[in-house]
């Protein structure tokens, strides 16, 4: 029970809920409940009344502070918020037809400038003080877009009036593609992962991971792996992930010989990876998709090999530590029985079955996440341990209420920027001039792009940060030839970066305080075993066949180079060859990384060179490993 949220607030919070659900469902589902048939612009503004007042009920003025109840501002703010997009849903006709974002009414210009002001302060509570000035100093661009004296980012200037009118009732900025996400894939999906976890999926899916890799060595650092990558894709927040899932499994890898450190950088990294993985993955990858217009489970399958390679690399790290430590598995009478475990959580596997047979088969994105979560509610019902009472729909509501409330503040939010390099068409001269600055070089643009992900991670959300850099960054990625999925994966992939990366690394930062271990050292550490957020990008733009692009051939050779290099790579910075045993020498090491990086280097000589280099370094490993072993031996 969230303090604020009593019995009063929380009704308004459910009636408010499910008023902005139904919408969403009249919407997608082509309905017209009672001959209700909203225009795009209508349908978005009245999703923004129904769930924003939501985020000055949820979060206070001050968190530190944390007043018990809702407070006479935050109830002025609620009816703002609820009446003005209210108002311009009801005349989003004429907001089109008489072209009303560049001559409108008084009252209209006004409310304009009032919900401009209350969006950034909603946007304050959701995501934060850095995130609402990066937002609102972008909003505020049109005003001096003419005046900059950098050729690429001079624009279009406009007044202060004609700029809020754009902010408000234009489509480009707080309506615009981002939003029109959230209104046509976001809410459904955001759904369908509050209904599995409040259903038990979460307990499911770590008892799941339990009984198949609990018995292995190191078997509790396996088991955090696998069931956050299962919690991850369906939350979409690496933050929430490692919180929540981090509190059962960090202790169990303390108790089975894992360094504080090491554990919580498992668990960071392990959660960070949730939020790339399909098939839910986070909203980012929604907003991809409408950026490049294709459908939502393109995406999803163009993540998925890079997603397995990424916990494959972080399966042989904890592996290789495991061996060299000798960290023994899970006793088996301690781990649940695999059958049992199916047998009682077999609803949410196939709900997850269903889900993506829905997406990649029925290519039924908008109505799909509806479907699977309602036949999840009636399923779970057939069950005592699963069944919904009274108390668990209202929270069950009430949790999805704040979940939408918090996305519609963040992408309405942060549509000020896109809205704002949109209105003055900097994001078109963007791009050109930057491959021009870098003479059409493709690493160069490539390596820009990697740092300007991590420098803007820092401060924003991995969304924010994504639909900031698809506007400016990615239209250069694609105007020099680069497949337009594979650079917008790029830039999604950097985005996450600062999760698990010092100084920020938010992930890792609170896996340290669960761990109770050294923050910074922990953070250093869910770099090395996230190494594959670093390379696998630049693969992916190097060779599309990553991503299923290509001939069968191709994707096989890439995807087998790629698996033998991330798996040289891991062995590598871990110290540790399965097969070959530890890898004692510094040198060794050093020339394994080379040689990761030769058979994953986008050349057939290079690959084969490696994969040469490999076979050799493996039996100089083994036998220098049989040596000390000997000389251990003939000692004792």
């Amino acid at each position: 029970m969230i303090p604020r949220v009593n019995r009063f607030w929380g009704i308004v919070v459910i009636v408010l809920t499910l008023l902005g659900i139904l919408l969403s469902v009249n919407q997608l589902f082509y309905l017209k409940l009672f001959g209700f048939n909203p225009i795009k612009p209508a349908y978005l503004y009245l999703l923004i009344s129904a769930f924003m007042p939501l985020a000055f009920i949820f979060h206070p003025f001050k968190k530190k502070s944390e007043p018990q109840k809702v407070q006479w501002y935050d109830v002025v703010l609620i009816v703002i918020s609820f009446s003005i997009p209210l108002y311009m849903a009801i005349n989003s006709q004429k907001i089109i037809y008489e072209g009303w974002e560049y001559a409108s009414p008084t009252i209209a210009t006004i409310l304009s400038i009032v919900f401009w002001v209350v969006l950034l302060e909603a946007l304050r509570r959701v995501a934060g003080l850095p995130i609402m000035l990066i937002s609102g100093t972008f909003s505020l661009y049109p005003l001096l877009a003419g005046a900059v004296p950098i050729g690429f980012l001079s624009g279009q200037s406009f007044d202060f009036v004609t700029t809020a009118r754009k902010h408000v009732m234009s489509e480009s900025s707080i309506i615009g593609i981002p939003f029109d996400t959230v209104g046509a894939l976001l809410i459904g999906f955001m759904l369908f992962g509050v209904v599995l976890t409040a259903s038990g999926a979460g307990d499911f899916f770590f008892n799941l991971a339990q009984s198949i890799f609990g018995r292995f060595r190191g078997g509790p650092a396996k088991v955090a792996i696998i069931s956050s990558a299962f919690f991850g894709m369906l939350s979409g927040s690496a933050i929430s992930n490692t919180i929540t899932t981090g509190a059962m499994t960090i202790p169990s890898m303390k108790k089975a010989g894992y360094p504080p450190h090491y554990a919580g950088a498992i668990e960071a990294t392990a959660s960070t990876g949730g939020t790339i993985t399909p098939p839910i993955m986070g909203s980012a990858a929604f907003i991809m998709a409408s950026f490049i217009g294709v459908p939502y489970f393109e995406i999803a399958l163009a993540a998925a090999i890079p997603a397995v390679l990424y916990f494959f690399a972080l399966m042989i790290q904890a592996d290789g530590y495991a061996a060299k430590n000798n960290l023994q598995g899970i006793p088996k009478a301690q781990l649940p029985s695999l059958k049992n475990t199916l047998k009682s959580g077999w609803l949410y596997l196939f709900a997850l079955v269903l889900l993506t047979y829905l997406l990649v088969v029925m290519r039924n994105e908008g109505q799909a996440p509806f479907y699977v979560s309602l036949l999840l509610l009636v399923l779970a019902m057939f069950k005592k341990e699963t069944r919904f009472n009274k108390e668990k729909l209202y929270n069950l509501a009430v949790e999805s209420g704040r979940i939408l409330a918090d996305l519609t503040c963040l992408i309405a939010g942060i549509g000020f920027i896109v809205g704002a390099l949109s209105i003055t068409g900097v994001s078109f001269s963007f791009a050109r001039e930057l491959v021009t600055v870098a003479g059409d070089n493709m690493f160069l643009i490539l390596v820009a792009g990697a740092i300007t992900s991590f420098i803007l991670g820092m401060g924003m959300t991995v969304s924010a940060v994504y639909i900031f850099l698809a506007v400016v960054m990615a239209p250069a990625l694609v105007q020099i030839g680069i497949d337009p999925v594979a650079a917008h994966l790029f830039v999604l992939y950097w985005a996450t970066v600062s999760y698990i990366t010092p100084p920020v690394a938010l992930a890792s930062f609170a896996a340290a305080g669960i761990a109770k271990a050294n923050a910074m050292k922990t953070g250093f550490t869910s770099v090395r075993l996230g190494i594959v957020t670093f390379v696998v990008p630049f693969i992916i733009v190097y060779e599309p066949a990553l991503i299923g692009r290509g001939s069968a051939f191709d994707i096989l050779w890439v995807v087998g180079t790629a698996i033998i290099g991330v798996f040289v790579l891991s062995s590598a910075l871990e110290g540790y060859l399965i097969g070959a045993g530890e890898v004692r020498s510094t040198a060794i090491r050093m020339v394994l990384i080379l040689t990761s990086l030769a058979v994953i280097a986008p050349f057939l000589i290079s690959s084969l060179i490696g994969i040469g280099v490999l076979a050799v370094l493996f039996f100089v490993i083994r036998l220098a490993n049989k040596n000390t072993i000997s000389s251990e031996k003939l000692v004792v």
